[in-house]
Order: C-alpha cells, then structure tokens, then sequence
C-alpha cells in the first residue's frame, strides 16, 4: 500500500497570495500581483476564462493597480526589495516593459488614481514634503504637473476626487485615532465632520454627485458608521448606526448603491446601502476577511479576500452565490488538515474582556506546546485571515494563542487608544493574563510555552522576555522593537508626526519610555533567542535588532540572528519566507 510523506514545511510556503486587483473597463480582463513564481508579479487572467498569465518580470511587490478608464493600460506600482519607496509605472494590458510615470526613486508616491477621462493622475508624495507629504494632479498629456494641497500641520492624503474634478477630498493623519477630512473646492477648505473636542477617525469618503459626499466615520461615537455630506448646505448628517463598525465603502455608481465592510472583531461582513431609498441589507460574503472590492460598470461585483484556513482569492458575485476567480489553496493538505481558530475572551488585570484566537493542534499531532503570539501594529489585529506559518505550526504540533489586547484595532475607539502613551504596561499585563487564563483552563502547561511576534509583536516578545522570562521556553523576535528612543528616532519622516501620542517623547516621557524599552532589561533576557531582520526595513529600521542582539552576546546570551538583505518589513519572496520558517521550526524543535 502506498503511503505519502507528512508535508514539509515548503508545502505550506507554496501557497500563493494576493496583493491587490483591478478590472479592464469592459470586465474582460482581470489582472491582479502574485507571487506565482515565488516572487510578486503582476498577472492577469482573460474572462470567463481562467487561465493565468504574467504581464511583468521584475519580481517586486505592487502597492497599487488601477485600470486606464480607456482600457489601454495599467497603472501599477512597484517598490524595491521592501524599501516601501513605492514610484508609479505604466503597463501595457498586454504586458511588457513597465514605463516611468512618476519616479523618483528617494521618495514616495502613494495612492494613484484617475480622472474619468483618463488623462489626469492624482496621487500623494512624500517629494518636496517628506514629513506631511503633498498632494498632486499630473497631466500625463502635457506632462504638467499641479501641486493641489501642501500637508502641513499632519500628514495629508488624497482619498477622492469629484468626477468634474472641481472638488477633492484629503485626509489628515494626527494619529492613527485621530484623522480628519476635508473637502477641498473652490479655493476653500471645509471639514467633513463637526466642529468637536474629541478625537475621532474618518476611514474613507466618496463623492455620489456634484453636491453629495458619504463617508464612514466613528464622530461622536465609538465605532464606525456611514455618514452624508451636503456640498451645498455643508451639512453633516448620520446615516446609519454603529452596530456593525464600518471601516471601508465602495461605490456601485450604475446601481447607485455602496458597498461597505464592517469590521467587527475577527470576521468582516458586507452590506449594500441603497442611495435612493436608504436600505441597508448585509450580503453574504464568502471569506472572513474582505481586503478589496470593485464593481464593474455592469454592476458585477468582484471581492479580494482570504479566511483562516484558506489564502486570498478572488471572487465574483453571481445570482447564486460567489463564484471564486481564483483557486489558491495550501498543495498537498486536505482541508480537514488545517485550522480553523477557536475565538476566547478572557478578563485582564483591570477586568477588560480580551478576545483571542487560539489555533489548536490535533491531537494526534500535539507535542504539547504553545506559542504565545503578540500580533504586530500595535493598532491592529488577529484575525481570521490565512496565515502560512500558523498552519504549518499546529501541522506540526504547536498550538497558538494570539490575544487582541487592549490597543487593538476592530474594537472601537477608546479600546484602540488604550495603547497610545502605553507600549509596555497595559498591553504586556493582558498578555500575561491571556497566559494564565489558558493554563487555568487546561489549554496550555506552563512549562510548555514559547513566545514569537513581529513589528509591534516582535517588541512585544522582547519586552514579555525580559520582565517575565519564566513564563517562556525560548523566543522569536521578527523585526521587532528593542529601543522606544532609537525607534522614535529612526521611522519614516511622515510617520514622525504622530510618535508623540502613538508612542510618547523622549524627554516628556523619558522614564516611561526607558521602563518600556526591551533593551532595559538585558540582564532577565536569559532564554535561547531568535531574531529575524529584513535589512531593508524602513519601520523598524536594522539598527534595533543590532543592537540588542549585540549587547545580549556580550553578555553570552544564546542568540541566533538571521538578516534577510533583500527585504523589508515582511517577506515578499518565497525563498526568504521558507528559509524564515524552516529557521523558525529548527529553533522551535530544538528547544521544546
């Protein structure tokens, strides 16, 4: 009888991912970045058919595709090796050499879009205002370029233009809790929300005529709901309540609906909104997590999104149900193989609920061991999307608990705010709390526990390892933090604005700073460490990951440190991804 081999690691590194899509005006083609090849490419696919086919070979993410509204070409951008530099590039339908639009390789170039006649570009730079960037219209006939609105007292972005183009919408970034929208027209500026003391959020904003304007926005309240904009009367008004925490839209402008996405927790939903009768209707999804939609001309509905156990795919809506585009799965494993996450909530120190995902190895396949999983942002969230590495780790035995600790993104304003000022206290007490809920209730053994993150979870690692060293087997660290005052130091000129209220100052907040500072306590850092680093990393730039894991091996320290020289911050080719992992699950064996 034949017997097949347990899948190896690469078998869960062989899965392809998405990063973003775009629809030819006639809905005939559908091109999308992939990294079928192990490194990101743009593709494309013709309908109905559904055969894939590469449209560029220079093996880069993409951070943007937007369609010529003539259907002769895309606008796609590219960044290199991870640097996050993004410049914007033409590239023909039917593929090829990519053409300069705007480049300049030192600076930033951000969401581009076009006019309706496809003659015009908007876009925002960091060129020429690296801190509060500006926002531009570029001529692609005359090659003129228009600065449109200088960012000046926060970083300011252009999120919608009118279809006349007479007005545009900006965003100001004063915080990842504090952003604020403006409409621009006629030479004046006016705020979309209210006049108020309190800090709130605008996530996005459309025009749906000459005089109308809705946008999601949690003024006033703690989630997200769907608001309008009179242009004449410039007059706010509520539409929608809270209840399911809107944080994105998308206009169907031929069925003269919205599309919008909740986010709620771990699971997103859709609804549709009806501008001409004002129904709201939530439509079933087919994933659990909705990362882009468009609606083509026909009122087709395309939707990018991914579940827990299964990677980004492409959808589009038919009369019966989704219909999937694309079939990206995990080779080799059956689906009864995979995880899907089990949601706990548990009381922290001060008596929050904290809800957490626990991905929980089969029996037959358990060593016994639990990693503790900080998620990384630290205004983001765990949620049920697909990740290669928590599958092959329950694969391979190890369960995973990852906490949404105070700070976390999905559960409103003031939970979200509650790590502004608090790096080190609040969230690191949820996590060990998270700890001793899950031996209380039997799902983990104290002596069985190790600890992995990244960005904000990999300075989370560092910092649970040199208060609470006991808790922990070993500890992986992937681009994480190890120094609040180098870190605030050292990020992205436009990122600079808000480090003062995301993370604190450095001569205001000096003691706090110096407390929440992993590098504080070297002499507790005692257990075997892996630290990973792209060198390209403009977030948490080498430097923090140097420096500690120079100072723990002079003092001896068991350290391993794997650099990846052409990444960032993240993984965007196959090999580095797998090499990672592969390191990560040697560590992991070695020390269990």
């Amino acid at each position: 009888m034949l017997t097949f081999k347990k899948p190896e690691v690469e078998q869960f590194f062989k899965v392809f991912n998405i990063e973003d899509f775009t629809l030819s005006p006639d809905e005939k083609q559908l091109v999308y970045s992939t990294n079928l090849t192990g490194h990101y490419n743009v593709w494309a696919m013709d309908l109905p058919n559904q055969y894939p086919y590469p449209l560029t070979f220079n093996n880069q993410s993409c951070h943007g595709l937007k369609y010529d509204p003539n259907g002769k070409y895309i606008l796609a951008s590219f960044d290199q090796d991870g640097n996050e530099l993004t410049q914007i590039y033409a590239l023909p339908s039917s593929g090829g050499a990519l053409q300069d639009v705007r480049v300049e390789l030192e600076h930033r170039h951000m969401s581009a879009s076009f006019s309706k006649d496809g003659d015009r570009i908007y876009y925002t730079s960091t060129k020429g205002n690296e801190t509060y960037l500006n926002c531009y219209c570029y001529d692609l006939n005359t090659e003129k370029e228009e600065l449109l609105v200088e960012g000046t007292d926060a970083s300011t972005y252009l999120i919608a233009v009118s279809e006349d183009e007479e007005s545009f919408i900006t965003l100001r970034h004063y915080a990842n809790t504090y952003t604020q929208a403006y409409l621009h027209q006629g030479g004046t500026s006016t705020k979309l929300t209210p006049e108020t003391e309190n800090q709130h959020t605008v996530d996005s904003a459309v025009f749906t005529g000459t005089d109308s304007i809705y946008l999601v926005t949690d003024y006033e309240d703690d989630f997200g709901y769907l608001a309008h904009f009179d242009l004449e009367t410039k007059k706010f008004t509520r539409v929608s309540n809270s209840d399911m925490h809107f944080n994105d839209m998308y206009l169907d402008k031929t069925g003269n609906k919205l599309y919008l996405v909740s986010a709620k927790g771990v699971e997103d939903k859709l609804y549709t909104y009806c501008l001409e009768n004002n129904e709201l209707n939530e439509v079933n999804s087919p994933v659990s997590i909705i990362e882009k939609v468009v609606i083509g001309k026909s009122e087709s509905v395309y939707l990018l999104g991914k579940n827990a156990s299964k990677p980004a795919n492409i959808f589009k809506k038919e009369e019966d149900g989704w219909v999937p585009l694309t079939n990206n799965r995990v080779p080799a494993v059956s689906d009864e193989d995979l995880c899907e996450p089990e949601i706990l909530s548990y009381p922290s120190f001060d008596g929050l609920e904290i809800e957490a995902l626990f991905f929980k190895a089969k029996e037959e396949v358990s060593n016994g061991h639990v990693i503790l999983w900080p998620h990384g942002g630290p205004q983001s969230s765990e949620r049920k999307f697909f990740r290669s590495y928590f599958q092959f780790l329950v694969n391979r035995g190890y369960s995973i608990f990852a906490p949404n600790f105070r700070g976390s993104s999905n559960y409103g304003l003031a939970y979200m705010k509650m790590v502004e000022g608090d790096w080190g206290h609040g969230p690191r007490l949820d996590n060990i709390h998270g700890l001793e809920w899950i031996i209380e209730k039997g799902f983990a053994d104290r002596d069985k526990i190790f600890l992995m993150g990244g960005s904000y979870g990999g300075y989370m690692a560092l910092l649970l390892h040199g208060r609470h060293p006991e808790y922990f087997k070993a500890v992986i660290d992937i681009f994480g933090v190890s120094n609040l005052f180098s870190f605030i130091d050292s990020v992205p000129e436009h990122w600079k604005p808000i480090m003062k209220q995301w993370v604190g100052d450095p001569v205001e907040n000096k003691e706090r700073l110096t407390i929440d500072s992993p590098i504080t306590y070297l002499d507790t850092m005692t257990k075997p460490m892996l630290i990973i680093q792209g060198a390209n990393d403009p977030r948490v730039v080498k430097k923090e990951s140097d420096q500690i894991v120079d100072a723990l091996k002079e003092k001896g320290r068991d350290v391993e440190y794997l650099v990846l020289e052409d990444e960032g911050h993240g993984f965007s080719k196959k090999e580095n991804e797998i090499k990672v992992f592969r390191a990560i699950l040697n560590f992991l064996e070695k020390h269990k």
